[in-house]
């Protein structure tokens, strides 16, 4: 019978003594978090996903709020198409244009980290 693993015997903790280069110290890892690198690397990392997490949510609960509650979107667009038929394939749009920002944006942020992982590599943070 296949044996699955718990979060918490991936995390357990393991005081047995390094046995490669590839583990890193309890204090290494304090050392990375308090470097101005990775400091540098999550505020910026905060500073793009906070705001445009922010207009996700407010963009779409935006839909079922003036649907539910108001008569806004209920006026025709085009034809017989009203708004609300607008707003949501609006909604798909955005989400496809945040997820082609995202995906740019995160590739600058794995080159920042690949930067900061060669630093681990050659044991600056120790």
């Amino acid at each position: 019978m296949d044996q699955k693993l718990q979060g918490s015997d991936v995390l357990e903790n393991n005081d047995s003594p390094k046995t490669d280069n590839s583990e890193i110290t309890e204090q290494e890892y304090v050392n990375i978090s308090q470097s101005p690198e990775f400091k540098a690397l999550v505020k910026k990392k905060n500073k793009f996903i906070v705001p445009v997490s922010i207009f996700f949510l407010l963009f779409y609960f935006t839909l079922p709020v003036l649907t539910s509650f108001t008569k806004v979107l209920h006026q025709k667009a085009f034809g017989d198409i009203t708004w609300v038929w607008v707003f949501a394939i609006a909604q798909f749009i955005m989400v496809w244009t945040l997820v082609t920002i995202y995906v740019k944006k995160a590739n600058t942020f794995d080159k920042d980290a690949g930067k900061i992982i060669e630093k681990v590599k050659d044991g600056e943070f120790k």
